[in-house]
Parts: C-alpha cells; structure tokens; sequence
C-alpha cells in the first residue's frame, strides 16, 4: 500500500495538507513545481533531458512575470528509472506541496508514482512514459504530452511486415514496463500483418556482456531485431553483435534518442532505425526555444522540449482557470484545449492521452539521427 504520509526532516505531514496540494498553497511565495526522472544511473541522460527543459521553461516563465504574479521554483526528484524509488520521491514532492510533477521518464517509475500524487492532490504530466496503464489505469491526475506504446508498436510492426517480412526477426525486450509493452505491442501488429517472428525474448538490463543473446541471435539467423527497451542495452547487443561477425538491422523505439546511443555504438550503428515523434527541434513554434538552448550549448534532443511543453500547459491552464487547484487544472486540460506549446498544439483525450500521437522513423548516420 502507498503512505499517505511521509516524513521529511522529522516532520510529519498530515494528508489534509495535500488533498490538493495546489489548491491549498500560500497565496504569496513561489509556486513550487517539479520534474522527475533518472537523474543518476545508467538512463540518466534521459535525467538530463528533462531537467533541461524544466529549468528552461521555468526560466522563460519567470522572466514573462511568472504564474499568477508568482515566480515558480523547482524541485528536481531522482528516481533512477526505479519504481521503489519514485514512489519515495513521490512522497518527497508531495511532502513539498509541488502544484505539478513533469515526470517521471521510465514507464515503471510513472504508474507506480502517479498512484501517489493521486492520493496526495498532485496533477502529474509525463514528458515520455508511453505505457499504456500509464493513463489506462491512471487517475484523476495523470496526464502526458508524448505518445503511447500500443501507438509506437503499430507503426514499427506495420514498417518491419511492410519491408522486411522475406527476413528472419527477433524482437527482445528488458522485461520493463516500457520495454516489454513496447515488444509485445509490436509483435502484435508484427503478427497481425501476417509475419511471425523468429525470436521473442528478454534480456537482462544492467549487464555489460551479452554475448548470450548474440548467440541465440546468431543460431537463429536473425537480420532483423527489433528492442524494446533502452539505448544503453540496445548500444551493447548490437555492437557486440557486429563483433561477431552479425549483418543485423536494429530498430528501437524512443529511447534511442540519445546521442549516447552512438556513444556505445561507434560506427556498429549505421543504419539503425527508430521510432519517435517528428523532430520537434525543427517546428517553428520551437524556433525561439531552441536557439535559447543551443546559446548554452545544449542540444534540445530527445524529451527536452517534451519537459518544457508539459510546463507551458500547466502554465497556460494555471492562468486560464485563475489558480493552482489540480483537479481543477487536470478537468480544464482535458476540456480547454489546444494548449500551445513547443511542440505546436497539444489536446487531451478523457484519459489524458494526447489526441494526435506523431511516430515516424529515424535513422542513425555518422553519429547523428534523423528522420527517414
């Protein structure tokens, strides 16, 4: 069971507090929000994305007057794409009475967190956290601004049947929330456009030899394979399958936007295809962010701009509806769009699922992606 309390500095904190966190802070002082994700550990450039955009987009609506005359001030939780973990920092934000979490990254540390922040008044908007059960399950609360899995999956089955069908395939995954949903679902349209797979299995993440799965790969003569799963895993197999001598074809999902992933790579990922959103660095109502950014040498990749869209929504509907009170911003959300953002315009369905999702394909060239 989740704690509806938590202790912080010796303190406890009674739940009448956080029966709409929002709602219930000082009219004077800074807003308090936050964002969440792997700050450490092995996804952490994911981390890094996001608390790019988070400090960007709290600076620009600072310096536009802030929200409501307030200034905001932000809170950084690391969860470590750990689902124990980011129902601690859950409690932690709560316990801070943060009005909005923009978090977290891992499928499997959202679910378990947005459990909390329901329970403790918290209106949660994920940059990236794209397992169905995410806003299936969720509740009141829980909101995104990127696509879903049973979405991605379509587009990667019907792209691999559609092109690769006369070749053998494997699909693996890490047995993750993101990773596994995302396999499962492209096996589903993989297979419902009349291609069976060679090879469905999981791997370990953590690890740094795989030369297991290599092998399996190898016995069964795979060219293709496709993983659910993230970049640093994905890196290592392919690169240790180009070791032994394997001609293989690697697509992955959004996790591979990371410049990290040629890191592992080297020249091993030429060729490798992955799903993602068109490129939102290259919309015009990005124009302006972006060259924020990259006057500070950071590159907006991956679930930067994701990070500061989910902040200019809640911005914006803080606004429309003259407050801070979460579930009233959660019912405006789901009623009051489009919101605009960096991403262009953004509504929301029931669930807190974007109307409109926007996969295409990628492809890695000379250490750089780009769309197909």
């Amino acid at each position: 069971m989740l704690k509806r309390r938590t202790m912080l500095g010796g303190a406890l904190a009674a739940p009448s507090l956080f029966a709409g966190a929002g709602g219930a802070l000082a009219q004077s002082g800074p807003i308090r929000i936050a964002t969440a994700g792997p700050m450490t550990g092995q996804y952490a450039a994911f981390g890094g994305q996001m608390r790019a955009g988070a400090e960007q987009a709290v600076a620009d609506l600072n310096a536009a007057g802030g929200v409501l005359g307030r200034q905001l001030a932000l809170e950084v939780g690391d969860d470590a794409c750990d689902p124990r973990q980011a129902v601690s920092v859950a409690n932690q934000l709560a316990s801070r009475r943060v009005a909005l979490v923009a978090g977290h990254f891992c499928s499997g540390s959202s679910i378990p967190a947005s459990k909390v922040y329901a329970e403790e008044g918290v209106l949660q908007i994920s940059p990236a956290s794209t397992n169905p059960r995410y806003t299936d399950e969720g509740g009141w609360n829980t909101f995104r601004v990127c696509g879903r899995d049973d979405q991605q999956g379509q587009v990667a089955g019907r792209y691999i049947a559609q092109n690769m069908r006369s070749q053998r395939i494997a699909i693996l995954h890490d047995n993750s929330a993101y990773g596994r949903g995302l396999a499962e679902e492209t096996k589903k349209a993989l297979n419902g456009a009349g291609v069976t797979e060679a090879l469905f299995s999981a791997y370990t993440p953590g690890e740094r030899d795989y030369s297991a799965i290599v092998s399996r790969l190898q016995q069964a003569n795979v060219q293709v394979v496709y993983v659910g799963g993230y970049h640093t895993e994905s890196g290592l197999i392919l690169r240790q399958a180009k070791e032994r001598g394997l001609n293989i074809t690697l697509i992955g999902g959004d996790a591979l936007v990371t410049n990290e992933f040629w890191q592992i790579t080297g020249a091993a990922g030429e060729g490798t295809l992955m799903t993602f959103s068109s490129d939102p660095r290259k919309r015009p109502t990005a124009a302006s962010v972006v060259q924020a950014f990259r006057a500070k040498n950071i590159d907006p990749e991956g679930y930067v701009l994701y990070t500061y869209a989910a902040l200019q929504i809640w911005a914006a509907a803080a606004a429309r509806s003259n407050g801070t009170d979460p579930r009233r911003i959660a019912a405006l959300l789901k009623s009051g769009g489009p919101w605009q953002t960096v991403l262009g315009d953004i509504s929301f369905d029931g669930k807190g699922d974007v109307t409109v999702p926007d996969y295409v394909f990628y492809v890695w060239r000379n250490g750089s992606y780009a769309e197909m």
